[in-house]
């Protein structure tokens, strides 16, 4: 506390008109009460103020520890975490590329169904074409027959009973079984 010059007078005024002496015996009180002071101070206040502060330190420490173990933690979860997407979308893509394999193969089955179904269809009409054309071959052989009989019949102007016509068919058809058909 800082005393301004009117304060000064006056307290030298209060002393009697004689101003404050600063002795060596006021220096030693004052050191001496300094140092109890400080003492119960560092006892009292400092001391416990310093505990306080280094168990603040060391939870600041073991928080710093405790976030950087954290941290590494995080960063390694992330990291499986990574390599658990990296795995997930292999596997994706793996069973893509098996359903997309999968899907050619039933495809190509469906398509070697379908040519085995048609080459069979195919087969079956052509047994059935070749036996209508025998068949046919067959009547228009018979249809022959009859003809050249009525046209023989005709020529010669006789008739001829059912035993002969029938074996003069028969001889007919035989002859044109003989010859080559187209």
């Amino acid at each position: 506390m800082m005393l301004l010059p009117v304060e000064v007078s006056k307290l030298v005024l209060a002393n009697g008109g004689e101003s404050a002496e600063f002795g060596v015996g006021l220096l030693l009180m004052t050191i001496v009460t300094f140092l109890i002071l400080f003492g119960i101070l560092s006892k009292f206040a400092i001391g416990p103020t310093m505990t306080v502060l280094k168990r603040r330190e060391e939870q600041i420490k073991e928080a710093i520890d405790s976030a950087k173990r954290e941290r590494s933690e995080a960063e390694k979860l992330l990291a499986d975490q990574k390599v658990a997407i990296s795995q997930a979308r292999q596997e994706a893509m793996e069973q893509v590329r098996k359903t997309q394999a999968d899907m050619e193969k039933f495809r190509e089955e469906l398509m070697g169904k379908a040519r085995k179904e048609a080459e069979d269809l195919k087969a079956e009409s052509r047994q059935l074409i070749e036996g209508e054309r025998a068949k046919a071959v067959t009547e228009l052989r018979a249809e022959a027959a009859k003809l050249s009989i009525l046209v023989a019949e005709k020529l010669l102007n006789e008739k001829l009973d059912d035993g002969k016509h029938q074996a003069l068919a028969q001889q007919f058809v035989s002859e044109l079984s003989k010859k080559p058909t187209a």
